[in-house]
């Protein structure tokens, strides 16, 4: 006869740090945690569900079993209606003793007998609790002579109890439970108050409680997403070998030379009159930076047309004078400091400012970013990037999270190469460690999310030229491509347009390269037909631009020459310029937008959707 084979069990570990077992210990072994019956755990979490359920009070034991023959018993005493109302609603009694005083009767006192209200039945409250560890949820099982059930049922309230685990009776959604033995710890909820106690809220609406949702299961899951990602993303640039670098928030420089920044300032000192007035030159009879800008960029503009036309050459070359002096009068502007205002002395006190010059909220760290390319090699960092664009979009936030990079001695296909292979590291490694969590959004959110990971894992990436890109977008006569705008050479892709070339061109992530010099950055590398730029975008199906890059600019000459078309204030990036004369080195680089790249992986239409505590235009409540 065969041994019996004693039965094994899964070992149970505790969370170190808070003495308990994290749910997703349990609930994602592939047996469903049968490998922990019989253990005793202690879990916490919060109810998603509950029901409670009433048994038959007990039957004493001396009581007599009638049978169909038996005599029923004596009935009670006849009672009057009033009798009843006295004994069952006290506010009733007490009005009656207010009216008649003891005797209610013409003196005759009313024989009353008050019962006792029976005491509740016992009752067995089923709870569905989660942690946040996992998509699955326990059920936890409390008899009510431990604790109260109308204090643990309510949506939200926090539980941390200790019992044994069993299997379900009849498994279906579960295939264990917790029998309580011991309530170790029980959070309460205001249910007036909270907000989650309906179920299914629009995202839209949940955004309004930021600090509540990721107590969804749906808001959960993406954050459980995000978190993998951002695993992956310092995974992948170890195991290549680059060095992780911490960038500063504040700065002086403008990476791109025309973007909206946040000003960072300081102001100690109390004011009763706070009266502001700006300073005017008499060179420049009062006008503004402000105005001296806006008149640029209409200015060039204008010089844009002429181009395209090439139909009035002396219209174009007048523009083109036109538009140098406004370039300078803007930079006498800024070199002057005219744009800050003066405060009356005797109506204000100021303290002095924290820094000696104008600072702003970084918007991108790849200049900083370049010089430790320049000397540590292959780096990267990870930050929140600000731009203070006054627009509301499904696919921009005021504060976002950047992934940026930079490699030494690297041209540009070599970095198109390393983010086609960072992408399809990322949409691996979520399929591979966040597998029930994508489960859960194809399964809610979009039902295409694993196919579109899959896809673009064995995709090879479409690499298309500006100039192509231009060609074939004219050439598309679909209904979509009738909604697009008809560009020529030098118009600006929009993300609509480069949408389309991945959406609906073709299906698949598309890489476009070789853009315009005018709409990319000062420092990006002048290529040698003088018009483009060795510049790149990696635009994904469903999610648009997620990556942008460039080789940059090493030429000292080449740099000062497009600074000055631009416009830009050489002193502002004298320290960026001493790195091009001084060992400089051919390097590329490129920004993964990582809050679209989650909006990307999770099939959300709106990014602050999977920020955990998004700021957008007017929007910044927490």
């Amino acid at each position: 006869m065969a041994a019996e084979h004693p039965t094994v069990f899964a070992p149970v570990t505790f969370s170190k740090y808070s003495k308990r077992v994290l749910l997703k210990t349990v609930l994602d072994c592939s047996d469903g945690g049968l490998g922990f019956v019989d253990q005793k755990l202690v879990i916490g979490g919060w109810v998603k569900s509950s029901k409670e359920v009433f048994r038959e009070a007990v039957v004493p034991a001396d009581a007599s079993v009638r049978t169909a023959g038996d005599a029923l018993p004596p009935r009670a005493k006849d009672v009057s209606c009033i009798e009843i109302l006295q004994s069952r609603i006290p506010i009733v009694r007490s009005l009656l003793r207010m009216l008649y005083g003891n005797d209610l009767h013409a003196g005759e006192k009313l024989e009353t007998s008050v019962h006792k209200p029976p005491p509740p039945l016992p009752s067995t409250t089923f709870l569905v609790v989660n942690d946040g560890s996992c998509v699955a949820s326990l059920q936890v099982v409390v008899e009510s002579s431990l604790h109260h059930p109308g204090q643990l049922m309510p949506t939200g309230t926090c539980i941390l109890v200790e019992g044994i685990l069993k299997r379900t009776p009849a498994p279906g959604k579960h295939l264990v439970r917790l029998e309580v033995e011991k309530i170790l710890h029980v959070g309460k909820v205001e249910q007036e108050k909270y907000p989650l106690t309906q179920k299914k809220l629009p995202m839209d609406l949940l955004r309004k409680f930021s600090y509540f949702r990721p107590r969804t299961t749906t808001v959960a899951s993406v954050m459980r997403v995000r978190n993998a990602l951002t695993f992956a993303t310092h995974t992948f640039f170890q195991n290549h070998g680059f060095l992780y670098v911490q960038l500063p928030t504040i700065t002086t420089t403008d990476s791109e030379g025309f973007s909206e920044k946040f000003h960072v300032t300081t102001r100690a000192g109390k004011s009763e009159d706070k009266k502001i007035e700006p300073t005017e030159d008499k060179e420049t009879d009062g006008v503004s930076l402000e105005t001296v800008k806006a008149a640029a960029v209409e200015k060039r503009n204008i010089v844009k047309e002429l181009e395209r036309s090439e139909s009035n050459r002396e219209a174009l070359a007048a523009a083109v004078q036109d538009l140098k002096k406004t370039n300078e009068l803007a930079l006498q502007l800024e070199a002057r400091g005219k744009q800050k205002l003066k405060l009356k002395k005797d109506k204000v006190h100021v303290s002095e400012t924290f820094f000696p010059q104008e600072t702003y909220l970084t918007v991108s760290g790849q200049l900083h970013l370049e010089t430790y390319a320049c000397a540590l090699g292959n780096v990267y960092s990870c930050g929140p990037r600000f731009r203070a664009d006054r627009i509301e979009s499904a696919k921009h936030a005021a504060e976002m999270w950047m992934v940026e990079v930079e490699i030494a001695f690297a041209e540009l296909e070599d970095v198109i190469n390393c983010a086609d292979d960072l992408v399809k590291f990322l949409s691996k490694w979520v399929l591979e460690h966040c597998l029930d969590d994508m489960k859960f959004v194809q399964k809610r959110i979009d039902k295409t999310s694993i196919h579109r990971l899959e896809s673009t894992i064995t995709s090879s990436f479409e690499r298309v030229s500006y100039t192509a890109a231009i060609e074939i977008l004219d050439k598309a006569t679909d209904q979509k491509s009738q909604r697009l705008k008809r560009l020529k050479f030098g118009a600006a892709l929009t993300d609509d347009h480069l949408s389309y070339l991945a959406d609906a061109i073709f299906k698949k992530p598309v890489i476009v390269y070789n853009y315009p010099k005018e709409t990319k950055p000062f420092n990006v590398r002048l290529n040698d037909d003088g018009k483009t730029v060795a510049a790149f975008d990696v635009v994904l199906p469903k999610g648009g631009v997620v990556i942008s890059g460039s080789q940059k600019e090493e030429r000292l000459d080449v740099l000062l020459t497009r600074m000055k078309e631009m416009g830009l204030p050489r002193e502002q990036y004298e320290w960026y310029l001493e790195i091009q004369r001084h060992g400089t080195v051919k390097h590329s680089g490129f920004s993964l937008a990582f809050d679209r790249f989650v909006l990307f992986t999770t099939g959300l239409t709106d990014i602050k959707d999977v920020i955990p505590f998004p700021r957008s235009l007017g929007k910044v409540s927490h």
